[in-house]
């Protein structure tokens, strides 16, 4: 066993309420974290203030305790923490590591070239790598990934690479409307709670490698990743707040939590569908095994879930 004392994270976006999709991340995360006696803290990611939809935060809390999910230590909230992210920002600045971009989303769709198109987004192509076009002012800051490949093991999905230049490009760590990035923040953040385990969707993971590479840049630990399947609905789509996935009921979250163990691979017994919420997580701590969990990146959920 390792010396180093387990330490992970639930880490929504307060956009709107928790659905089932929510909830298996949730407890995913918190029986990994349980079953290895570790610790499993509770953080806010508000960066993207705009989204955030009033009363989420307050409706976030209640759902957690009425499943039962309890954590360790205060709420960290991501928009109270922009000293610290400036800070990291600054890091990158004196290694060289980072530059300014003045380029638009538009510009680089227009200039990337055929194939290195990734779904929707298009691949940085370099632009301003080496010093921004005249008359042209700073919109971004960016990380240079120059050459990096980032080879890992995901505890779920298994071998992961990518290569950053070809399949990201050159990344935004300080956006045009002047917030910190998702990438960066969350880096920040998982260093400063010293996050030994990052248990999470696979929605994210093809963000971790972009991850890892600031963290190396950075100097910080990498924690050891396990990228959970994403609950899809019966069209195929992700659950969330966009494809109007039907928030968990706090008075009826039993029955919603039997289902994300089944969801996981856990098999539960039947007789687990009266229990209380607690007896399902002392349940879940006890029979918990990542190697059960599907490895797919998404999958659909029973009809009764959503």
């Amino acid at each position: 066993m390792s010396s180093i004392a387990y330490r992970g994270r639930f880490a929504p976006s307060p956009t709107g309420p928790l659905h089932f999709g929510s909830l298996v991340a949730a407890m995913g995360s918190w029986l990994d974290a349980r079953a290895k006696n570790g610790a499993w803290l509770l953080r806010i990611e508000d960066l993207d203030q705009p989204r955030e939809e009033p009363g989420a935060v307050a409706s976030i809390r209640a759902t957690l305790e009425a499943c039962a999910l309890e954590w360790d230590g205060e709420i960290a909230v991501q928009s109270g923490r922009n000293e610290w992210y400036a800070a990291a920002l600054q890091r990158l600045k004196d290694a060289g590591a980072v530059f300014p971009c003045a380029c638009s989303r538009r510009e680089i769709a227009d200039s990337s070239t055929p194939g290195l198109r990734q779904g929707k987004e298009a691949v940085y192509p370099g632009t301003c790598r080496h010093g921004l076009p005249a008359g042209r002012s700073v919109r971004a800051w960016r990380v240079r990934v120059e050459e990096a490949v980032i080879e890992m093991d995901d505890a779920v999905q298994g071998r992961l690479r990518q290569q950053l230049a070809t399949e990201v490009g050159d990344f935004v760590v300080l956006r045009a409307d002047g917030c910190f990035a998702y990438q960066l923040a969350v880096v920040a953040d998982d260093a400063a709670q010293g996050i030994t385990h990052v248990v999470r969707g696979a929605d994210l993971i093809d963000s971790t490698p972009r991850q890892v590479h600031l963290q190396r840049l950075l100097g910080y630990a990498t924690p050891r990743y396990a990228h959970l399947p994403v609950a899809l609905n019966a069209a195929g789509e992700k659950l969330s707040k966009q494809t109007l996935a039907t928030p968990l009921d706090p008075r009826r979250c039993a029955s919603a939590m039997v289902s994300a163990l089944e969801f996981l691979g856990q098999a539960p017994p039947t007789m687990l569908s009266r229990a209380a919420p607690r007896e399902i997580l002392d349940w879940g701590r006890a029979h918990w095994s990542l190697p059960r969990v599907p490895r797919v990146r998404a999958r659909p959920v029973p009809g009764s879930a959503v």
